[in-house]
């Protein structure tokens, strides 16, 4: 795990391997305090990085950004006693909804630590922006389902640097089984309309904009996957198991073709994006793709 400085007082933190649960975050050093873009997923991780700050800055993180929901980055938000959390309106309810964490039946053992469900208690349903110093960082919610129905991202126009939390994912399978596959394309064809240079995924190392193509390219596999499933009569599960990934075979995480198919499926059948689906058997079938294994996480 290590801070980078990806532009003067802007920090990128990046937790390898970026597998189940460990996400990356980020932090903006400013002269009367901190914005810190995401927390962990367990109290030993966020107190970690929680380290890394005051080892960087003797200011406060006066708030904290949620790029989503999920619980790999919020869980440690209860970690930020001095920080207006701040998140896209339906993330309060999601992450409540999404409860406390939990390893058993999907993934193996994790200690998550005496976790506190801490949701966003400043919320806004398009954009709100944080200036630290004279630097402005325009957080928004590009209006589509994409990872979920609450994806934020965290823009800095004059640095070009851009924190995408799970829009993006470096070498390391994408997922949308709560959000959406066409609306994740189109949020990232308004994403590469920014120019950023640098982007922080919420999972992966640090990357340019070519890691916009490497995310496009899967899930249109995943579409063509789905089409082809449908007109064969196949489960996600089966045509999973009857597919290969080729240039995808090496992405972390790979049992996440199913659950990704679950979604595209939905669409295929023109569920309208975003619909609720039934995350407990995505899961239960990724774990069955796993070889009735439960998904690694060494969060």
């Amino acid at each position: 795990m290590e801070a980078v400085e990806v532009s003067e007082d802007v920090y990128a933190y990046v937790q390898p391997d970026g597998s189940w649960w460990i996400n990356n975050t980020g932090f903006v050093v400013g002269s009367d305090g901190v914005i810190s873009i995401d927390a962990c997923a367990t109290e030993a991780r966020t107190t970690a990085y929680l380290e890394i700050i005051a080892g960087i800055s003797d200011q406060p993180v006066r708030t904290l950004v949620n790029t989503h929901h999920h619980g790999d980055h919020t869980f440690g938000n209860y970690l930020f006693p001095t920080a207006t959390i701040v998140g896209q309106e339906r993330s309060r309810a999601a992450l409540r909804a999404w409860g406390l964490p939990r390893s058993a039946p999907f993934w193996t053992d994790v200690e998550w630590g005496d976790v506190v469900l801490a949701p966003p208690f400043l919320t806004f349903e398009e954009s709100v922006t944080l200036h630290v110093d004279d630097l402005r960082c325009e957080v928004r919610h590009l209006g589509l389902p994409a990872h979920t129905d609450n994806d934020t991202i965290v823009w800095l126009p004059e640095r070009r640097v851009l924190f995408a939390g799970d829009l993006l994912f470096r070498d390391v399978t994408p997922f949308v089984v709560q959000g959406s596959v066409g609306g994740m394309l189109e949020t990232l064809a308004v994403i590469e309309q920014l120019g950023a240079e640098t982007i922080v995924p919420g999972h992966g190392a640090v990357s340019g904009p070519e890691v916009i193509d490497d995310v496009v390219r899967y899930l249109r596999f995943v579409q063509d996957v789905a089409v082809a499933g449908v007109a064969a009569g196949l489960t996600p599960l089966e045509a999973a198991l009857e597919t290969d990934l080729g240039e995808f075979t090496d992405l972390l995480d790979r049992e996440r073709i199913v659950g990704n198919l679950h979604r595209a499926y939905a669409e295929v059948r023109g569920e309208p994006w975003g619909s609720p689906l039934d995350a407990g058997a995505a899961l239960a079938d990724m774990v069955t793709y796993n070889g009735g294994r439960p998904l690694s996480c060494h969060a």
